[in-house]
């Protein structure tokens, strides 16, 4: 399995760089081990958030919070380590992305927003996520205990798919393009380690999503409600 350390030589063996990184906590005291720590987090991060990634995808029930706004029904806390929001489930729903509408999940907005029940429709669960006055991110929906299925911020490196770990070390080796190898020269460097990142993340992605199943349902009008 790959360390930051190792994604982090990777990177630079992207560059052409013949230096090996040995720490990056603390930064061994080279200019790459400085760059690298100041980089790493940001470029992981980053592409954490470029796709739901199977190895990062959680699940968690929620405890409630008080809930200000009378639009929606429950106000719950958002879980500590909940990166991006996927979906909020229902525990009777249908599949783990929707379920069958019905007029109570609709938030009261005076009509702007009303799901198709007549129409026997799949719909995921309306919910929006606002933060509180200390900043605290909280998701408002109208489904009673609800789950939550979201991208986690996952730091450990044992973690990742192999084909996330290169995706990254491309994404890292553009951000230390620049300051390691510097001027004209380093900029196109930088242009070349992106491209090469967006293509090895389409490959990690078309992965990751072959490792899915969702059966989409079709039901027609009047067939709804039987």
């Amino acid at each position: 399995m790959a360390t930051e350390v190792d994604i982090v030589n990777l990177a630079l063996a992207h560059l052409g760089d013949n230096a090996t990184v040995a720490s990056l906590k603390p930064p061994e005291g080279s200019a790459q081990a400085e760059h690298a720590a100041r980089f790493y987090p940001i470029a992981r991060d980053t592409l954490l958030e470029a796709h739901g990634w199977n190895f990062a995808t959680r699940r968690s029930s929620m405890a409630l919070v008080t809930n200000p706004i009378a639009q929606w029904k429950y106000a719950y806390a958002v879980p500590n380590d909940c990166m991006d929001i996927i979906g909020v489930i229902s525990p009777v729903a249908e599949s783990d992305y929707t379920t069958r509408a019905s007029a109570s999940d609709s938030p009261n907005w005076g009509g702007s927003y009303s799901p198709s029940v007549s129409a026997g429709m799949y719909v995921p669960q309306p919910f929006t996520v606002e933060t509180d006055e200390n900043g605290t991110p909280i998701v408002f929906t109208n489904v009673e205990n609800a789950l939550l299925r979201y991208q986690a911020n996952v730091t450990d490196t044992a973690k990742f798919s192999a084909q996330f770990v290169f995706t990254l070390s491309w994404h890292l080796a553009s951000m230390l393009a620049g300051p390691v190898i510097k001027g004209e020269v380093g900029q196109a460097e930088a242009k070349r380690c992106a491209q090469m990142m967006a293509a090895f993340l389409q490959t990690a992605k078309n992965a990751d999503l072959a490792n899915r199943k969702i059966v989409l349902e079709h039901i027609v009008p009047w067939t709804a409600g039987r």
